[in-house]
């Protein structure tokens, strides 16, 4: 994280020289409304197993810090290395293969090298798809949030707040997930490693094929913009693309819920929970009626509830580790989680 810091000063520079210090401010500002919005929905995705807020920061700031840095760091050396060329035509091909080849391969590159980050050094916190789409989306979330200072900026030094509106709707309402959609691609793939029990080296593999895919579909938005109607492929393309994304989100959730009622149901054949607790546990109806009830209870017991809930759930996440024999460190933490589990059981039901 020391590292991230000095980068972040470093960037901050960087903006307050390029752009001055009003517009980049003023950029930064637009830039919370779609971070927020992504943000959210990620929130929304992740809250049947919350992933750990440490992680949570690091993946947005690897985002918005390292990323950038890095695509940065490459256009820069790739300017330095051939140069610009002054000719019209040819600076416009320079545009158009920075935009739909350079542009893709290097930050998805420099993306994905983040989640990968996050699977070599917390892949006890990385269990499955979901999570390796959450990791990507909050990766995706941070460069976007940066990108979006630099579009927002440009724009209003140079058409004012006319042209720094179109470029918000364009970028903050018809697009906030774009860059999301892409990395997430990246995670899923890892995520698959991950609930295979990969190790570090077995997961390069599909890192690198998630990679490749989430470019070309970067590749793909770039080029909608650069060589065709923009709005009609829009409509034609990303948008069904969009929405087989979130349907795919969907399918994947419901999956992390059958896997979580499986795992308790294993711990109730041995005695450790009644079918009644699994079902409350496994199933959002279940856990809504059991925070209200909890809420009945003598003092509000809401809180208890929450961390009978939350424990319960990372118990079934330890469970498959210990399936897929991937964490050596899985039986101490059942141990634990079984623990704290009977603790939070009783309190509930205490006088």
């Amino acid at each position: 994280m020391a590292v991230l810091v000095v980068a972040a000063f470093a960037l901050v520079a960087y903006f307050l020289e390029a752009l001055g210090p009003a517009a980049a401010i003023i950029g930064m500002i637009v830039a919370l409304v779609p971070l927020g919005a992504v943000l959210f929905a990620v929130r929304l995705i992740d809250r049947w197993e919350p992933e750990p807020r440490s992680l949570v920061v690091l993946a947005v700031a690897w985002g918005a810090i390292a990323a950038v840095g890095i695509a940065l760091g490459v256009d820069l050396l790739l300017t330095v290395l051939f140069g610009v060329d002054g000719s019209a035509p040819r600076e416009a091909t320079r545009e158009a293969l920075q935009a739909v080849v350079q542009a893709p391969i290097v930050e998805e590159f420099a993306k994905g090298l983040g989640v990968f980050l996050i699977y070599l050094i917390a892949r006890r916190a990385f269990d499955g798809p979901v999570d390796g789409i959450v990791y990507g989306a909050l990766v995706a979330a941070g460069f976007a949030f940066t990108e979006n200072i630099q579009y927002f900026a440009v724009s209003l030094i140079e058409g004012g707040t006319g042209q720094l509106t179109t470029t918000f709707f364009l970028r903050g309402i018809l697009s906030p997930f774009a860059h999301v959609m892409f990395t997430s691609v990246t995670g899923f793939a890892l995520g698959l490693a991950a609930r295979r029990g990969a190790s570090a080296a077995a997961a390069v593999a599909p890192w690198i094929v998630g990679m490749c895919g989430a470019a070309l579909l970067h590749g793909l938005w770039n080029a909608s913009a650069q060589f065709f109607d923009f709005f009609a492929l829009y409509a034609m393309l990303q948008l069904p693309l969009f929405v087989l994304f979130v349907l795919g989100v969907i399918m994947l959730r419901r999956e992390e819920r059958r896997l979580t009622r499986q795992r308790l149901g294993e711990y109730a054949g041995a005695g450790w929970f009644t079918p009644q607790e699994v079902e409350m546990l496994a199933t959002p109806r279940g856990r809504r009626e059991a925070l209200a009830w909890a809420q009945t209870l003598r003092g509000d017991r809401t809180r208890v509830m929450k961390g009978f809930i939350a424990d319960a759930t990372a118990l079934a996440a330890v469970r498959q580790r210990i399936v897929t024999g991937r964490d050596p460190r899985a039986a101490a933490d059942q141990q634990t989680l079984l623990a704290r589990t009977i603790g939070a059981r009783h309190a509930l039901f205490a006088p």
